[in-house]
């Protein structure tokens, strides 16, 4: 049967006929066929296909759900206020937590002030803290202001005699007591001395020592200059003492001018980085003369990693003990009078160990409360230094510009005990 010509479906012959052969399947052009087999060998397997579309249905439902919350943010149209109409939508009826603001400055340590020579102040010492001793304290004051507001204080000073003190034989003190001007000579910064020229000062002095002997005519006044020898410095110096020594010349000058006019002289040392030993044997030659005397400052007495104008010093207990038997040793050696040693203390700490200290025979030795404040401010470190303690003589140190007001004669002779030294700055 020809093709296209065989019977009609459904005929006797075309149900009688044999099924005719299955056709051979329709293969691509050989170059197509190849192309698309290279493209599937670069697909990756079955096992990445099915992990891709498990991440991207993931993804399409995060998308279609939206967020469960919303970030905080600090922007204008952001943050809490923007996240709180979604909340609604979703019918949340709890609104997001304000994050708290901290506030850093708040957290920063407090500056602490650092010690300098223009700020110190008389402080009160801490230890006294026994109740006895806190109302004495407060009844000073009280009878001190009350004596100020009726216009002159009660004395505890009556011409008393001088107090018995046997230590040391032949000694200014008790006999006299002592008053001396302070500084170091040209410099306006460093007290009086620096203000005016010796002659000058020696008027002024022995005019303040009549003041004294107005009020208490039972012990005459010797006057004094009292110059600052080693001079401390906030740098250390060639010899890293961080201390400049007054020259030779300034000391003679001071030196022969006192002796010629019958007056006395005390060297004050700084000490800086020296020990007191190193500090004060150069001025033997001067301390030989038996109208030169001695005193210590212990606020410039500096330890490691101190620095004179930024801390208080302190000497101890033994420099001072070394200090008078060296000038017991001295006065022997040169027979001469016994001398005089001054210890300047406003701060506690200044002197340490200070009970271990006791008067040597041969040697005067006065503790000085040093320091400028209000009358109520230097009676309480008075009362610490020379009450708390009482080692052998009493003296007081006053500041013409920085007490306010500054006592009287009559004021400074009702301290108890009564002061043996005065020392103006």
């Amino acid at each position: 049967m020809s093709k296209g010509h065989g019977p009609k479906p459904f005929s006797s012959e075309w149900l009688a006929a044999p099924p005719p052969p299955p056709e051979p399947p329709r293969r691509l052009p050989r170059g197509v066929s190849l192309s698309l087999r290279g493209i599937a060998a670069r697909l990756p397997g079955e096992h990445v296909l099915a992990t891709a579309v498990v991440l991207l249905m993931v993804f399409v439902s995060l998308g279609v759900a939206g967020p469960r919350s919303q970030a905080q943010t600090t922007g204008e149209t952001g943050g809490a206020a923007a996240a709180q109409p979604a909340l609604a939508a979703r019918g949340d009826s709890a609104a997001p937590t304000e994050m708290p603001k901290l506030d850093l400055e708040a957290a920063q340590p407090e500056p602490r002030a650092t010690i300098t020579t223009e700020t110190l102040s008389v402080k009160t010492l801490e230890e006294v803290t026994k109740e006895q001793e806190q109302a004495e304290k407060q009844q000073a004051e009280q009878a001190q202001t009350e004596q100020r507001q009726a216009g002159a204080p009660k004395l505890n000073l009556e011409q008393q005699p001088p107090r018995e003190v046997t230590t040391t034989k032949n000694g200014l003190l008790p006999k006299y007591r002592i008053l001396t001007y302070y500084g170091f000579p040209g410099n306006k910064d460093m007290g009086i001395l620096g203000e005016h020229d010796k002659e000058n000062i020696l008027d002024q002095m022995r005019k303040q020592a009549a003041a004294y002997e107005a009020v208490d005519p039972s012990r005459p006044v010797l006057v004094a200059f009292e110059v600052i020898a080693s001079v401390a410095q906030s740098e250390p110096q060639a010899d890293g003492s961080y201390l400049l020594d007054a020259p030779a010349e300034a000391l003679d000058e001071y030196s022969d001018f006192a002796e010629e006019n019958d007056v006395l002289l005390f060297l004050d040392v700084q000490i800086g980085r020296r020990t007191v030993a190193e500090d004060i044997k150069g001025l033997k030659p001067w301390l030989e003369k038996p109208h030169v005397h001695l005193a210590l400052d212990p606020e410039f007495a500096m330890r490691e990693g101190e620095i004179p104008g930024k801390h208080i010093g302190q000497v101890t207990a033994e420099d001072v003990a070394e200090t008078q038997k060296w000038l017991v040793d001295l006065a022997n050696e040169a027979d001469i009078p016994p001398k005089v040693l001054i210890v300047h203390q406003f701060h506690y700490t200044m002197i340490e160990d200070k009970k271990k200290i006791a008067p040597v025979e041969g040697v005067q030795l006065v503790i000085d409360a040093d320091g400028w404040g209000t009358p109520q401010e230097k009676q309480a470190t008075y009362d610490v230094v020379n009450n708390q303690l009482p080692i052998e003589y009493f003296g007081v140190k006053l500041f013409y510009s920085q007490d306010k007001p500054l006592l009287t004669p009559e004021e400074i002779l009702a301290l108890g005990p009564v002061p043996d030294l005065i020392i103006y700055q």
